[in-house]
């Protein structure tokens, strides 16, 4: 990797800490500079604006949010299995990035014109995938084996039930003194929850 690649791969690190950490609307390309270590042109000639430097950093960062959902594997597994193992992967990456859903509701849900963008050039593009997926899961609830259940309800379900305990960590650990150990434990012990608690909602009744 050369000097420009550096700088460039520098700068769209610091860009994306600052980013998650304080919003788009509070970070400046200023302050991007500074923490890159360069002067404010160079953010600018890699980039132009801020718009763009935060739009490359945000469709990155909502693509690996949705990653295990807009993938599909042609395992000799149960549709179940799968899922499960997809459930869990999801949450797993949630622990990674902790902050990915906080730049999601602040950035997407509060902004329209990031919505239509993000719409249009991730959505459009996975959605060959999406009916792939669909098509199994109502062939699994034409089969028994899973309640009747729409494709986005069972997605919004997990979104749902992965990231509301990201929300409620700053609470958690302020508030009742929780050490790093101990929200580990929380985090595996409600990832478990989390499965569980959709697996089972998509047993048929007569099982």
């Amino acid at each position: 990797m050369n000097k420009d690649n550096n700088m460039e791969q520098q700068i769209l690190q610091c860009a994306e800490e600052l980013f998650l950490e304080k919003g788009f609307s509070l970070v400046s390309t200023t302050d991007i500079a500074k923490k890159a270590g360069c002067n404010q042109a160079l953010v600018h000639y890699y980039f132009r604006t801020k718009e763009n430097l935060f739009q490359q950093i945000f469709q990155a960062k909502f693509t690996k949010f949705l990653y295990i959902f807009t993938t599909f594997d042609d395992s000799d597994e149960p549709f179940t299995t799968r899922l499960r193992k997809k459930i869990e992967a999801h949450f797993d990456l949630l622990i990674e990035n902790r902050q990915i859903p906080f730049l999601i509701v602040n950035e997407l849900i509060l902004n329209e014109e990031r919505r239509s963008a993000l719409v249009k050039n991730i959505y459009n593009k996975n959605l060959e995938i999406y009916r792939r997926f669909d098509h199994e899961l109502q062939e699994e609830i034409q089969k028994g084996n899973i309640r009747p259940i729409s494709t986005l309800d069972l997605l919004i379900n997990i979104v749902s039930m992965n990231i509301i305990i990201f929300f409620m960590l700053p609470l958690l650990e302020s508030q009742f003194n929780f050490d790093d150990e101990e929200i580990a434990e929380l985090l595996q012990q409600r990832k478990h929850e989390v499965v569980e608690t959709i697996m089972c909602s998509l047993r048929p009744k007569n099982k």
